[in-house]
């Protein structure tokens, strides 16, 4: 049995098939047929076998002495068909007349056949005084299931006097409204209801509801007499061929034709794959027969080939033309001069896209420039260390762009040039955001050095602290790495030593100031960070100042952060003559205790004013730090300390701070307090000072102090000046600052 009904269905396909390539050699594939005014083209046709599926058979019938044609299982009458998939229908209207109580809803189902309401071309339209109609998403007319199926659409009108519509008026709502409808549908019902409490409803008029063609509507539909002597109007169908018919198709379309699939959803939920079929451009005719797309002649257009007052000849191409302006010698000199002016102006695109293309080529190169730059700059190394788990890092540390600071240093003028040392030249410079800032430079190094230029972002980073210089940023793409820092405005320590400001003399008080917060920055360096740092190269140039003269420790260049367990770095030397710690010197290892003989020979300075290394000293004292010891052990202090000082300081702060520094500059690393003992000394100092005004002292008493110097040494300790209230308290295991 089963191999029964596979033979008759396997005999049918071949029928169906067969029938298909006839049309290419019958007379289906020729003329369309014609039923009255309509041209039927195949996929439709009249007679069996000249239509693809019996959804396109079209019945010829004689109605009200004329032939019209009817789509035979929907029975609507067609008024046209388009083969871009569109045909006209006769649709009936939906109408209730309250004079006769009769409403009349008539509905066509569109459902599993391959048309659907063109959701493009069709309106839904309600007409009459107090009409309110209603488009339901179904084909049962029951208006009590209202609330059952859904809306897809309605509209209502209100009531004017006079005729539905006038010439030229629009369906605005007043006897007259009209909506969209929603795609792919292909079943509705229309609900026709009286508004209730309409002012002006006549109850003799009926009312109306409808899908109709738009443009039919707008431009031939002008008044309510016409719509009372109609049952149907003009509705657009979309139409598709199923997949499953698509073999017909292939094997017998044109050759110059494309069809297009695509899927489609009915209204019961389910989704079909369809298509449609089209003359190629340059072509036309019918898609679906063979040989069916013909060759548009163009040429048959005479203004085809016109340009201005030029007419040239035109030669037709299969799917397209092209004119011959050659073979017409009344048009060469014409040709000629147009020839010229589009020469020139393929010149001038030519010229404008090959300084396109130049741009394009140096911001590309420039890219790869600073792509290189950024690497040979150590960016990587510098990324690889920013991003270990082991360095905290300020979050507002910032990558600059090149430009803006070129922009802010005017092209690093050097008149910008805030000063010169050994790593680069700092500038100053203005941002967009109009902050001023620090700009270094970094001089021309090579790989060897770029891990000092690295390090240095990445210990300032890891900084916070009043009095360490802040980095806001750095610049890597260029030739030379750039780092970017807070503008300090008053110079450096050195300057204000040297260069007297008299304005803002360097007092005993902002002195004792400057190293009490210098000492703190350096404490905060070597314990409170969260890795011990060691600055490595302290001295007064590197010590700046503010606006309002803090101290401001800048120049990480050399630093090293060590691990927590580390006790000395072993490294090449560098520093500064006359600052470096002896020992350092000798054996190559840092520690702490080399930055605390560093802050000694500051402290030496501030004391002295005098520069850490001079020709004008004996052979023995050229160093600063020698001859501090040397004048100490000699008993002639305070003939090297500086006139100012003499003048501010009492006698008891200067052996304090002259004995402090001493301590600091022991040969002995191991014998130097640390910087935690220094800032606590510092600040006890500078609390007495404030706490116990200084009474003006006179040389006279100033030379009894130089004669009696052994003895005072001697009786002085750190207990008796610690007895003024918030006096001299040194940490445990501290020497006194009095004695030697």
């Amino acid at each position: 049995m089963d191999m029964t009904v596979g033979m008759v269905f396997l005999l049918w396909s071949m029928n169906v098939f067969i029938n298909a390539v006839v049309l290419g050699k019958s007379s289906c594939s020729g003329a369309a047929a014609v039923c009255g005014s309509v041209t039927i083209p195949y996929p439709f046709g009249i007679e069996p076998g000249c239509y693809i599926d019996d959804s396109f058979a079209i019945d010829c019938n004689n109605t009200l002495g004329s032939l019209r044609p009817f789509l035979r299982r929907l029975d609507l009458e067609v008024l046209d068909i388009s083969l871009e998939g569109t045909l006209r229908v006769n649709y009936p209207m939906s109408s209730l007349c309250p004079k006769s109580g009769t409403e009349i809803t008539p509905s066509v189902s569109l459902a599993s056949s391959p048309f659907v309401f063109s959701k493009l071309r069709n309106i839904f339209v309600a007409m009459g005084c107090g009409n309110v109609a209603y488009l339901l998403s179904t084909d049962v007319s029951n208006s009590s299931l209202i609330s059952i199926y859904g809306l897809i659409g309605g509209c209502m009108s209100v009531c004017e006097k006079g005729t539905i519509r006038s010439n030229g008026s629009s369906c605005n709502g007043i006897n007259c409204c009209k909506t969209t409808i929603p795609s792919d549908l292909d079943v509705f019902t229309t609900i026709i209801r009286s508004m209730r409490g309409a002012s002006f409803e006549r109850t003799e008029d009926c009312k109306y509801a409808f899908l109709v063609d738009q443009k039919w509507f707008e431009e031939n539909l002008t008044s309510h007499f016409e719509v009372q002597q109609m049952s149907h109007v003009p509705v657009v169908l979309n139409w598709q061929i199923n997949a499953n018919l698509s073999s017909l198709i292939m094997g017998s379309k044109s050759s110059h034709s494309t069809c297009q699939f695509a899927n489609r959803s009915s209204s019961l939920g389910n989704m079909s794959s369809t298509f449609t079929c089209s003359c190629n451009s340059g072509f036309k005719g019918n898609p679906y027969l063979v040989d069916g797309c013909q060759d548009i002649d163009e040429c048959a257009n005479l203004e085809a080939c016109s340009f201005y007052d030029l007419q040239y000849p035109c030669v037709n191409v299969l799917g397209g033309y092209y004119c011959d302006p050659v073979s017409d010698p009344k048009s060469r000199n014409k040709i000629i001069i147009i020839g010229i002016s589009t020469g020139i102006t393929g010149l001038l695109f030519l010229f404008i896209g090959g300084w396109w293309s130049y741009k394009v080529v140096k911001k590309r190169k420039n890219i790869k420039r600073k792509e290189k730059f950024f690497k040979r700059n150590g960016g990587l190394l510098l990324q690889q260390q920013l991003s270990s788990s082991e360095v905290a890092v300020e979050k507002n540390t910032k990558l600059f762009n090149s430009k803006d600071l070129e922009k802010a240093t005017d092209n690093f003028n050097v008149n910008r040039i805030l000063g010169q040392g050994g790593q680069g030249t700092v500038y100053k410079g203005m941002l967009i955001d109009g902050k001023i800032v620090a700009v270094k430079k970094s001089k021309v190094i090579d790989e060897g050095k770029l891990e000092e230029f690295v390090n240095e972002v990445v210990i300032l980073s890891q900084i916070n602290h009043r009095n360490v210089v802040k980095l806001l940023g750095c610049c890597l793409e260029t030739e030379v790495p750039l780092l970017v820092y807070e503008f300090i405005s008053n110079g450096t320590l050195s300057q204000y030593l040297y260069d007297q400001n008299e304005e803002f003399p360097a007092t005993w008080n902002m002195r004792l100031r400057i190293a009490t917060e210098v000492a703190g920055a350096l404490f905060y360096l070597h314990s409170a960070a969260s890795t011990p740092i060691f600055h490595r190269d302290i001295k007064t140039t590197n010590i700046l100042l503010d606006d309002k003269y803090r101290a401001k420790v800048a120049d990480f260049g050399t630093s090293r952060s060590i691990a927590v367990d580390q006790t000395h770095l072993t490294t090449v030397v560098q520093g500064t003559f006359g600052y470096l710690d002896p020992e350092y010197f000798q054996s190559s290892q840092y520690t702490e205790k080399s930055d605390v003989y560093s802050f000694g020979v500051v402290l030496v300075e501030l004391l002295t004013g005098e520069k850490v290394i001079s020709s004008t000293r004996t052979k023995e004292c050229r160093s600063l730090a020698t001859y501090l010891i040397h004048s100490m052990e000699e008993n002639n202090l305070f003939d090297i300390i500086d006139a100012r000082v003499m003048k501010d300081a009492k006698q008891e702060e200067i052996i304090a701070v002259a004995n402090l520094a001493k301590m600091c500059l022991n040969l002995n690393r191991k014998e130097r307090p640390t910087m935690k003992e220094v800032a606590n000394q510092l600040e006890a100092i500078q609390t007495l000072h404030l706490k116990t005004p200084n009474v003006q002292q006179n040389y006279e008493e100033i030379e009894y102090v130089r004669t009696e110097m052994h003895e005072q040494w001697d009786d002085v300790s750190t207990s008796t000046m610690s007895s003024a209230d918030g006096g001299i308290a040194s940490s445990s295991g501290s020497r006194p600052l009095l004695s030697f």
